[in-house]
C-alpha cells in the first residue's frame, strides 16, 4: 500500500462556522488556523492546501485577556522613512475587528504559499450575520 498524498484532484473541502463571541482572540485563531490547514483530517499533507473553508462570526465580541487592549499595538510600515503606523488593539477591535482576527490567524500559519491560498478561504464578520448560509456550514464549538 502506498502513502496517500493530497492534491487538488482529491481534496474535499467542508464549511465551518466559528463563533468568537466571548472567547479569547488567540484561542479562536488557533482553531481557525488548524481548520484552514486541514490538520484535523486524516488526509493532511503539509505541502498541499487541503484545508477547509472557515467563516468566523462575532469577531467584534472576541476578548483580549490581561492588559492587551491598552498595551498591544497593531503596527504597519510602508517601507518609507517615518512610515510606521501604530494602532492600539482597543481601537482596532472597535473599528476593524475583522483585521484583528485575520492578523491573529495569519500569525499562526506557516510562512509559505500554501498559507496565501488558505487565507482566501477565510471569511470574517464582525456580527452574527454572514453570507455563506447556502453552503450549510457546521458550527465548531
Amino acid at each position: 500500500m502506498s502513502t496517500f498524498m493530497a492534491n487538488k484532484a482529491n481534496i474535499e473541502r467542508k464549511w465551518y462556522v466559528v463563533d468568537a463571541a466571548g472567547k479569547p482572540l488567540g484561542k479562536t485563531a488557533v482553531i481557525v488556523a488548524d481548520l484552514l490547514r486541514g490538520k484535523g483530517k486524516i488526509t493532511y499533507t503539509p505541502h498541499a492546501d487541503c484545508g477547509d473553508n472557515v467563516v468566523v462570526i462575532n469577531a467584534a465580541k472576541a476578548v483580549l485577556t490581561g492588559n492587551k487592549m491598552e498595551q498591544k499595538y497593531y503596527r504597519t510600515h510602508s517601507g518609507w522613512i517615518g512610515g510606521l503606523k501604530e494602532t492600539k488593539y482597543r481601537i482596532l477591535m472597535q473599528e476593524q475587528p475583522d483585521v484583528a482576527m485575520r492578523v491573529a490567524v495569519r500569525g499562526m500559519m506557516p510562512r509559505n504559499t500554501v498559507t496565501k491560498d488558505s487565507l482566501k478561504r477565510l471569511h470574517i464578520y464582525a456580527d452574527e450575520n454572514y453570507e455563506q448560509q447556502a453552503q450549510k456550514p457546521e458550527l465548531v464549538k
